[in-house]
């Protein structure tokens, strides 16, 4: 990280759809979301500073192959921003994985470019991307429209869980296009959730609408998910996102631990790690 006294530092959590239901397509090929979203305390980390030239370093366990190039969201919410920024970006989230890695890096530089300069991130940054909005918000959010119609959730316990990724590349335009319905319901009404096992109730009459088609493209989603569901005390096992992580809900921190660890010892080739949703 940059040790530059004019830099911010930013963290991107990780963006966890506990549910996520299509209500629909606009005209212009736009899916309609309803989806709960909250999110990880773990993440990516960013150091940005003003620069008269933009620039961005990619590090981290995850930053291998990533393109550093005006492409990469974070130069891009720069630009948005009207700004020129020295970006470095210490990556821990896997790319391309439903949990938002590349949009909350986005928000996380949106919000560092702010500090820095003391003006209010523009309008219309959905503009970067559909979860970009609620990355900024980064806090329990019930997220409808293409993402910008944004409900701040009160009241939600913070959930242990534990986040697993197989490794592999799941497209989040092909599973759209093999979505067999896209007129759905949306959320039912959020009651009182008091602990995670009524979070995790009140999750099981909802549904994740991308995890069918995305299970047909991946089936080793379905391996992850069975994994999750067989360790002790699981109260709720789903894919986030268009995938192809998924998460576990656990009674409580130590219950989560014991199962992250458990997974790790029997998949050593997956991606996991005991998170608290918030």
């Amino acid at each position: 990280m940059s040790a530059d006294a004019a830099a911010v530092a930013a963290f991107a959590p990780a963006k966890i759809n506990l549910a996520l239901h299509v209500t629909g397509r606009r005209t212009d090929g736009y899916h309609l979301l309803d989806s709960l979203v909250v999110f990880a305390d773990i993440g990516d980390r960013l150091d940005v500073a003003l620069a008269e030239a933009p620039a961005l370093t990619i590090t981290g366990p995850k930053g291998a192959g990533l393109s550093a190039g005006p492409d990469n969201l974070c130069l891009r919410a720069a630009a948005f921003f009207s700004a020129s920024a020295r970006i470095t970006l210490d990556k821990h989230l896997p790319a391309e994985a439903g949990i938002g890695g590349g949009s909350s890096d986005a928000a996380a530089v949106l919000r560092a470019l702010s500090a820095l300069t003391g003006r209010r991130v523009p309008p219309g940054s959905e503009a970067l991307g559909a979860d970009v909005p609620v990355c900024l918000a980064a806090r329990a959010t019930r997220m409808q429209g293409i993402g910008e119609a944004l409900t701040p959730v009160a009241g939600l316990p913070p959930l242990h869980a534990v986040l697993v990724n197989p490794g592999v590349a799941v497209p989040t335009p092909e599973i759209f296009r093999r979505l067999d319905r896209r007129e759905n319901l949306g959320l039912p009404v959020l009651p009182p959730l008091p602990d995670a096992a009524a979070v995790a109730g009140w999750l099981k009459a909802t549904r994740n609408d991308l995890e069918p088609p995305a299970l047909a493209i991946a089936p080793e989603i379905g391996a992850v998910l069975s994994a999750l569901d067989s360790q002790p005390g699981c109260l709720l096992a789903r894919m986030s996102g268009s995938g192809a992580t998924c998460f576990g809900i656990f009674p409580d921190e130590d219950t989560a631990g014991k199962a992250a660890l458990s997974l790790r010892e029997a998949k050593p080739g997956w991606w996991t790690r005991p998170t608290t949703l918030t």
